[in-house]
């Protein structure tokens, strides 16, 4: 059975973690390797919705940095 991992990420690191990922696409493309799993990746960090925080008994959005 596969297990599930979360991460949360603030703009910064989320910008960090995309241009590593697309770093490492690079060098697999100059490799003449598939990219398929990295693509996914990087999709996947794009496509994430921002988690809500529950502050002072109402929600609000995750701040911005």
């Amino acid at each position: 059975m596969k297990r599930k991992h979360y991460v949360e990420l603030n703009r910064q690191e989320r910008r960090l973690a995309f241009d590593g990922l697309n770093r490492f696409r690079n060098k697999l493309i100059a490799a003449g390797r598939y990219t398929d799993d990295v693509d996914e990746l990087m999709l996947r960090l794009v496509n994430a919705k921002p988690q809500k925080h529950r502050m002072w008994g109402g929600w609000r959005a995750s701040p911005k940095h």
